[in-house]
């Protein structure tokens, strides 16, 4: 697939390195030479110096045998210039960064699509949204949700009071015979393998497991690892960023009680006026007698999204020694993921991996409605909309040749999940959701084209 990015910053060389690593045809377009030289000596990957919006350097750049071209620079007018003129100049499909989220809620009312524009993507909106989603499932540490809520899948660790320590997974799922959810990756405590589980693979203690769970599996998973699911209420957000402002905002409509601490004065000012169910106070958030005195004590979850990740990591770090029960950080060194388990934090979030996931899936051969990458792990989940000459179609679960560093964790049909088990038979239009491992990745693409 030929790919071409427009904007060698953060999210355009984060999307550049783990696209040529899947052996994709990428340029690079930017007018910084300095990040063209770096992602030059780091990628195998062609680079062009120049406008984006021109279309002599678009040109230069092949726009007409493009695959796919992607907008990821500063600014969101560059990135919807860039995918208009390239869909104009024979581009097959274009997706924009934008920061205004305001596009997305109004995208089919706008009709981006009548003049250029294919997909819209916020990684700020990305990064708000998971938060939400952490925070509705407070005991695991990640979480994603494929078809507003139809199947969930859910990370966490294993503690000694989980009951399936010690058990097979066909032991643990004797448990509850109507299987709500079935583990589709584990990543063993102290180490950075990752397996994909068959019947005989034991739980161990430690282990960083993962499931995708249909309606009522979270609930058995609360009863199966000795988590509770705790009632969180008081949440407090240190940062006024775009995140931090869409995290409030989406909070206070679902009644949350937030605290938001902002450094700035003046956008703590404009804050206030946004945000008039939230309390807002300026400051700055690395003053721990300050986080005394708002009662850090008495949250039950903190979020800090500032610029500063360093700032961030040591604020989670305080909240946790005064007792919060869910800390969530946003970082950009994608190193910190390692760290964060070991450290105390629960959740990391990084605006660039939220992003590249979002984008991934238009290059996924078969028809790719989402996909994910597992933090800190080395596999992907990908939601596949079964099609009438799919392969996979008309086959029971069963008779499949999949992979074995492969599996699947559910179905949707009819907008509802389903835990598919062997004699579960695929059909036309069932979204299937599988969890493999790169190795396995064409052989999976394989059975939905």
């Amino acid at each position: 697939m030929k790919i071409i990015i427009a904007g060698a910053g953060e999210v355009g060389f984060h999307l550049a390195k783990l696209l040529s690593f899947e052996s994709q045809e990428i340029t690079l377009i930017d007018t910084n030479k300095e990040s063209l030289t770096y992602a030059d000596n780091h990628l195998d990957i062609r680079i062009v110096k120049g406008d984006a919006t021109s279309i002599s350097v678009l040109k230069e750049s092949r726009i007409e045998n493009a695959d796919l071209v992607i907008g990821v620079t500063s600014s969101e007018t560059t990135n919807i210039t860039v995918c208009a003129i390239a869909k104009q100049l024979g581009a097959k499909r274009t997706i924009a960064r934008i920061s205004n989220t305001e596009f997305i809620e109004n995208k089919d009312e706008v009709g981006f699509m009548e003049f250029g524009v294919d997909e819209l993507i916020s990684p700020e909106a990305l990064a708000a949204s998971e938060i939400e989603l952490l925070l509705d499932q407070s005991a695991f540490n990640d979480s994603y949700e494929f078809e507003d809520g139809a199947l969930t899948m859910v990370g966490l660790i294993l503690s000694n009071t989980a009951s399936i320590v010690g058990k097979s997974i066909k032991e643990a799922a004797t448990i509850f015979p109507e299987m709500h959810f079935i583990a589709i990756a584990i990543q063993r405590g102290g180490t950075q393998y990752t397996l994909i589980p068959r019947g005989d693979t034991v739980l161990k203690e430690g282990d960083q497991v993962y499931f995708i769970t249909s309606t009522g599996g979270v609930e058995e998973l609360y009863k199966l690892t000795g988590k509770f699911k705790e009632d969180i209420k008081n949440v407090m957000i240190l940062g006024g960023s775009k995140i931090g402002y869409k995290s409030a905002r989406d909070l206070c409509k679902k009644k949350f009680n937030i605290k938001l601490i902002e450094k700035d004065k003046q956008r703590a000012v404009d804050l206030a006026d946004e945000l008039p169910k939230a309390l807002v106070i300026n400051g700055d958030g690395r003053n721990v007698e300050l986080l005394e005195e708002e009662n850090i004590a008495d949250m039950d979850a903190f979020i800090a999204v500032t610029g500063n990740s360093e700032t961030n990591i040591m604020s989670c770090l305080v909240a946790k020694s005064k007792g919060v029960k869910k800390t969530i950080a946003l970082v950009e060194n994608m190193d910190y993921f390692e760290l964060s388990q070991s450290i105390g934090i629960d959740t990391l979030i990084n605006k660039k991996l939220l992003a590249a996931n979002n984008i991934f899936r238009y290059i996924r051969k078969g028809e790719v409605v989402a996909m994910t990458k597992l933090n800190n792990m080395n596999a992907e989940i990908l939601e596949f909309k079964v099609n009438a000459d799919s392969n996979i179609c008309n086959t029971k679960v069963k008779d499949l040749e999949f992979p074995q560093s492969a599996i699947i964790g559910g179905v949707i049909r009819d907008d509802e999940g389903v835990i598919a088990l062997g004699e579960f038979k695929i059909q036309e239009g069932d979204k299937v959701v599988v969890c493999c491992l790169p190795r396995s990745i064409k052989k999976v693409e394989k059975l939905f084209f």
